[in-house]
């Protein structure tokens, strides 16, 4: 060619350029890189369960004759040969494989038997590969199980000096049996092990029952079973995932709460849990204060097992520090992920799926064994007719073997292809095949005894009857599979153990309040928006007439709204006078001491000025019945709404009423349609009347009268009679006066009436405060103006008629007044800790009570109806 050519277009080098796209160039260069890491590194062959480099370490050990009848060889030297002949890459990574093959804490069944230091549950690295020794596991050997008898297809090894398998014969599902895990571009895999006994059963349950389910599979397969052991919660997302091949399996670690101890006990951790890590994370949120009550965190664990125990302090609740472990580290999320090589190809398989890939694998490997043996066996009963027909006409054999020139001579006559002569006769011609000649001619005079020759003739017929077997095998699959089945069941009786992983009930995500304490409390708001909570325990209950102790410490200006009584785990109606509602949870309130102020509830509830809380109602006490919300306000106008139409509360509020110009919402209570209602006026007038009387209405109404009220006079408060419980009405007054009156002294009438006279509400005694029912057992709680808190039982004060002047209840300092009363039902009264508090001098409470009856004399005389 010449020079002038070579610059031709499409001439000589030139002619070998293709153009194309580089996007497309780099797509696909990309998408080769990508398969090959999928296929050749990453992800398991749904048929053996293994990754490449396990696979190879498994086959180099099984070559070298590493078994587990062998003695142990070093790491190092199975490293060596595994990169040499099998595996080109890193030593680090082919022993960091053969170490995980090996940890009884990773691999549900180990396929490796280690011997020296293969690292810990504690993250500790195996010890160099020089130091360690190995050997195959019994039950890895049964993954290469006939490997030799032409069950797989084998491919060159990276330099083509060796033949390596593409997959093992596998005679037990290794894939989910000891599960796997590894990332991929743009994919990964996690797969969990599961129990060798419960994965054969429902292997055989789907060669008996092809059309099963997944949901039949599970009736054998319970879930994974990880080789530490702990508890799965619930049963639904291991059902999810078994049916879709993906799933978020909640694995909680086992434990116990020795409430005796005082102590909390950790015996299992969950899969793939470092243990010392676990250990500086709890201690690490217990110094920065994110877990309270831990004392201290001992590691006791030793070859026996794990054993972390977790010392309490002295009045800890353990079922509130369980939860808090439970929420940050005693539960993991496993992300199961069913992902596996399929005919090369990655798929996401169900369980049914993943043992039906299986099953053609080894119907495949128990029809290539069953024709190598075949072919073996038919080669041997050829051998075998051979001798015995020999065997039949043994003299004339010898005499032909004996009067040939050669071996081969003798082979030929045999075959009929040569004929002998003795004295110028022929000897008699055979027509053995070739293979035939060569072992009659090989035999020994020894076999000749009537001995061997009956061993031939056994030999013959359990070579025959092997024959008729492996061709049935070939014939049937139904034989077929029933050999799998037994092969199956010998695995089973050999390697199966009982699960180690068990289940528990799913009670759902540990929420906030499962970290939460439960105890009542006292929630006191001021009126400048500072809320806290304080438990209630604190607060023994003390005779009336007491100063109380201080319930909080208030800044200059602000002073107590008011206070009420509920339990942590309470959900709370807060309503407001501007007839405004807001939900509240009890423990989203700052629990503080008492001398402390309180925190800014601008964070709680988003209150406008001015607006403070009024009435609070339990959410428990609305679930209870199917009633209603029945509201006052402080111009006497009452309304009953609905509960259903406080479901869905708004974090800023709701309205709860219609207030007129200068009206307000005083009190709430919680009706069902039966009871009646007790008005009380801060004059000290009160009126009883049947629920009924007021009909109901929708949250944006404002109500109807329910009592007239005098010049100057409002509403304090409203009560409903729960028969079942209430015996007396109770009245509270400003100056810190109240008394208890049997509720049929205030007979029923029609609403908007004028009333009965209830207290006399005099320079003494000033206005009222609060009116409630109580019952026997009942504490109140008492909060003055200047945050003065005071709990006595509702049996110290007197039972006492209507229109009388009451007892001390709460001895207040000069210029501070009630402010707030709550009651404290009987079923949660208990007894608190030991705290200072004055009580009544007992001769003035004798006074006090004789002056209460003198009064009661003259009450009807003073009564004030309609």
């Amino acid at each position: 060619m010449s020079s002038d050519d070579a610059f031709e277009p499409g001439a000589g080098i030139a002619a070998e350029i293709k153009n194309t796209r580089i996007e497309q160039e780099m797509e696909q260069s990309y998408i080769d890189y990508a398969m090959s890491v999928i296929a050749g590194r990453a992800l398991p062959d749904v048929r053996d369960g293994l990754k490449p480099v396990h696979r190879r370490i498994l086959y180099a050990m099984h070559e070298a004759g590493v078994t587990a009848n062998s003695s142990h060889r070093k790491s190092s030297s199975i490293v060596g040969e595994t990169m040499g002949d099998y595996h080109p890459h890193g030593d680090s990574a082919i022993y960091d494989a053969l170490a995980r093959l090996a940890q009884d804490f990773s691999m549900r069944y180990p396929l490796v038997d280690g011997q020296g230091n293969f690292g810990s549950v504690d993250g500790d690295p195996p010890a160099a590969m020089r130091y360690t020794e190995a050997r195959m596991s019994p039950i890895a050997e049964e993954l290469l199980e006939d490997i030799d008898k032409d069950t797989v297809d084998f491919q060159s090894n990276y330099d083509d000096r060796k033949q390596e398998p593409t997959v093992l014969p596998s005679s037990f599902p290794n894939l989910l049996v000891n599960g796997s895990s590894g990332i991929a571009v743009g994919m990964s895999t996690n797969i969990p092990p599961h129990n060798l006994g419960e994965i054969i059963d429902a292997t055989v349950e789907l060669i008996d029952r092809p059309d099963s389910t997944v949901e039949d599979l599970m009736e054998h397969v319970k879930g994974p079973d990880f080789p530490t052991g702990a508890n799965i919660v619930g049963r639904n997302a291991v059902h999810k995932a078994y049916k879709t091949g993906r799933g978020r399996i909640r694995v909680r670690a086992d434990f116990d709460v020795d409430e005796e101890a005082n102590r909390i006990i950790i015996n299992e951790l969950p899969f793939q849990e470092n243990k010392a890590r676990l250990i500086e994370r709890i201690a690490d949120d217990v110094n920065a204060g994110k877990i309270e009550g831990i004392r201290d965190i001992r590691d006791e664990s030793d070859r026996d097992g794990i054993r972390v125990v977790i010392e309490l302090k002295r009045g800890a609740m353990g079922e509130v520090v369980k939860n808090q472990l439970l929420d940050n580290h005693l539960e993991v999320t496993f992300g199961m992920i069913n992902l596996s090589l399929v005919d090369g190809q990655p798929r996401v398989l169900t369980l049914k799926e993943t043992l039906e890939e299986y099953l053609n694998h080894r119907r495949e490997v128990v029809r290539r064994r069953s024709e190598y043996e075949l072919d073996e066996a038919e080669d041997r009963a050829h051998i075998l007719e051979g001798r015995l027909k020999a065997l039949d006409d043994i003299d004339a054999v010898v005499e032909t073997i004996r009067n040939s020139e050669s071996r081969d001579d003798a082979k030929a006559a045999l075959q009929g292809e040569l004929v002998v002569e003795v004295d110028g006769e022929p000897l008699p011609t055979f027509d053995f095949s070739e293979e035939q000649a060569k072992h009659i001619v090989a035999m020994q005079l020894g076999s000749l005894t009537s001995m061997e020759t009956a061993e031939l003739k056994e030999e013959y017929e359990d070579v025959q009857a092997t024959i008729e077997r492996l061709e049935a095998i070939l014939a049937e699959a139904s034989e077929l599979d029933a050999v799998i089945k037994s092969e199956l069941q010998d695995i089973k009786d050999e390697y199966a153990d009982d699960r180690r992983t068990s289940f528990v009930a799913n009670t759902g995500e540990v929420t906030r309040a499962d970290l939460i304490a439960e105890e009542d409390v006292a929630v006191v708001v001021s009126e400048d928006d500072y809320i806290k909570r304080m438990p209630i325990a604190r607060f023994r209950a003390q005779r009336r007439g007491g100063k109380g102790i201080i319930g909080t410490d208030l800044k200059e200006g602000d002073s107590v709204s008011s206070v009420f009584v509920a339990n942590t785990h309470d959900d709370l109606l807060c309503f407001t006078n501007h007839g405004q509602v807001y939900q509240l949870k009890t423990y989203q309130v700052p629990e503080m001491s008492r001398t402390a102020r309180g925190k800014s509830a601008v964070n709680l509830l988003d209150f406008d000025d001015g607006e403070e809380i009024t009435a609070v109602v339990n959410c428990d006490d609305l679930e209870e019945i199917d009633g209603y919300l029945t509201m006052v306000t402080k111009n006497g106008y009452i309304k009953r709404t609905s509960v259903d139409n406080f479901q869905n509360i708004l974090s800023t509020g709701i309205i709860a009423t219609k207030l007129d110009d200068g009206d307000q919402l005083v009190d709430v209570e919680v009706t069902d349609g039966t009871r009646d209602l007790v008005i009380g006026t801060e004059g000290g007038m009160s009126i009883r009347f049947d629920e009924d009387e007021v009909r109901a209405m929708g949250r944006s109404a404002r109500g109807v009268r329910g009592i007239k009220l005098s010049e100057d006079d409002y509403v304090a408060g409203v009560a409903a009679i729960d028969e079942a419980h209430d015996s007396w009405v109770l009245t509270v007054t400003k100056n810190g006066y109240g008394k208890r009156t049997d509720i049929d002294a205030y007979r029923a009438q029609s609403r908007n009436g004028k009333g009965l006279i209830d207290i006399k509400a005099n320079e003494r005694n000033g206005p009222v405060c609060a009116i409630n029912t109580v019952g026997e057992g009942d504490d109140l709680v008492v909060m003055s103006d200047q945050g003065q808190i005071m709990r006595t039982p509702v049996e110290e004060l007197s039972t006492v008629g209507r229109n009388t002047m009451g007892v001390i209840v709460m001895d207040l300092d000069a210029g501070d007044y009630v402010s707030s009363v709550d009651v404290i039902p009987s079923s949660m009264v208990g007894e608190g800790e030991e705290v200072e508090g004055a009580e009544v001098d007992a001769e003035e409470a004798d006074a006090e009570e004789a002056d209460a009856d003198a009064e009661e004399t003259s009450a009807e005389a003073e009564e004030v109806d309609e």
